[in-house]
């Protein structure tokens, strides 16, 4: 029996228009959270639905996504509202942005005006300050240091079984610290930390995107969140788009005057940034699948990666990193999980 599933029904069933209604799955995430579809149904008018989240207490914090969603909704920013909170269960009812991923929704004739949406909403994000009940941490030098150990930690010496050299592991800090001096150096604003398709929906009559999965938002680096979007481990774009697009937000976070850089300047934010992120999440993936059992995590790793050699292709301070990544990595991620796929390898070189 599913007792979790029997608190969150009758938890819902309390309130008016839910006391009959049964909770349907929607989906879970690489979290421990659940979230359920439900439906209110008052008088005469059509049943309204409505999405439970299932976050045990035990396993995961519910005060900051409260915090977070409470003081964006009121600043304008498109998160679902919170018609109800029970953070001692970990049981939220939410208002329902519908199924429609972002990465769903992507395809050569509807991309640009998704992305320019969906970059649109981002710059309202990062003009947020933070909640008065809630201090954003911030992505500091020790958060930037433990995500790209997971690279090492998980994906190297676990997922692949690399026994790492000393010099290898140098070659690791010396790579680490510059990405990490890059992201310190960048103008702070709020950042989402996880916006890209998957966290995105589209929603019926709406042209701004529903945002989700916010929970986990810092004050950090200004192409942190674009870097996300754009890079995105989940689909790539030809380089052509990722520059426009990149463009676009650079123009659109200068006017918020979140920062005074140049177009070249803003590029390489966005590289090293971009790399940051994608040792991070290489090592999250294969974590999911050695730890959790999410196995499916594994299949976005060889495109992680691929980022990360086009993007150390272009710096000449991190060519030693590029050649071992190209010549030592890949080929053993390709033995054992595959190669990126086709398309975006394609994409990369257009």
């Amino acid at each position: 029996m599913d007792t979790r599933l029997q608190l969150l029904t009758n938890w819902v069933r309390q309130f008016p228009g839910f006391e009959r209604c049964k909770a349907e799955p929607v989906s879970g995430d690489a979290s421990f959270r659940r979230y359920f579809r439900v439906w209110q149904r008052v008088g005469q008018d059509d049943p309204r639905p409505f999405i439970v989240m299932d976050a045990p207490p035990e396993h995961e914090n519910c005060g900051p996504f409260v915090a977070i969603a409470r003081h964006w909704h009121r600043q304008g920013v498109a998160v679902p509202d919170i018609v109800q909170a029970n953070l001692k269960q970990g049981f939220l009812l939410l208002e329902d942005f519908g199924d429609q991923l972002m990465l769903a929704q992507l395809n050569e004739d509807s991309a640009d005006q998704l992305y320019r949406n969906a970059l649109d909403e981002l710059t309202l994000i990062a003009r947020q300050t933070s909640p008065a009940d809630y201090p954003l941490p911030a992505y500091d030098t020790t958060l930037l240091e433990r995500e790209m150990a997971l690279f090492p930690d998980w994906l190297l010496e676990q997922q692949l079984g690399m026994n790492l050299e000393n010099s290898e592991k140098a070659l690791l800090d010396t790579t680490f610290s510059m990405l990490r001096e890059s992201a310190l150096a960048q103008p702070e604003v709020t950042v989402h930390r996880d916006y890209h398709s998957r966290n995105l929906l589209v929603r019926p009559d709406e042209t701004r995107p529903g945002v989700i999965d916010f929970q986990d938002a810092v004050t950090g680096p200004v192409t942190y969140d674009v870097v996300s979007l754009l890079k995105d481990c989940y689909i790539q774009w030809p380089e052509d788009r990722i520059c426009e697009w990149l463009e676009v937000f650079r123009q659109s976070s200068y006017e918020a005057k979140l920062h005074r850089a140049d177009r070249e300047t803003f590029r390489q934010w966005f590289e090293l940034m971009g790399m940051q992120r994608h040792l991070k999440a290489a090592g999250i993936f294969a974590r999911l699948s050695i730890r959790d059992g999410k196995h499916s995590y594994l299949n976005d790793i060889p495109r992680t990666v691929q980022y990360l050699i086009v993007a150390s292709s272009r710096q000449p301070a991190l060519r030693h990193f590029h050649e071992w990544l190209s010549d030592r990595v890949m080929p053993l991620i390709e033995a054992s999980i595959g190669p990126a796929p086709k398309q975006d390898q394609e994409h990369s070189r257009k």
